[in-house]
């Protein structure tokens, strides 16, 4: 079973967690992975789309590309419901004032 290009990239850019496109095109031929500029850049395109990079110009000629860190969205439930939990909590200390 072989891994498609484009998860052996994202694992690739998740080692190093930011760096510029030259640096991983080496890295890649490298570990004999040689891939056609145009390929190498769908791949990095696909990846982006999907939300898991981001790339961004760095100089003339190198883009930086970084791992997309995803905050996880706090439900205003659950945040409501810690909030009344750590209140009760500490109303079940009488007699200590802050």
């Amino acid at each position: 079973m072989t891994i498609p290009l484009r998860n052996q990239i994202f694992e690739k850019i998740k080692e190093f967690n930011s760096l510029t496109d030259v640096e991983l095109y080496k890295s890649l031929t490298k570990d004999g992975l040689n891939l056609p500029e145009d390929k190498f850049n769908k791949l990095l395109l696909d990846l982006e789309i999907l939300g898991l990079i981001k790339v961004a110009w760095f100089t003339k000629d190198e883009r930086r590309i970084e791992v997309t860190i995803v905050e996880k969205e706090e439900d205003p439930i659950e945040k409501q419901n810690k909030e009344v939990m750590e209140k009760d909590y500490e109303a079940s200390f009488p007699g200590l004032d802050k």
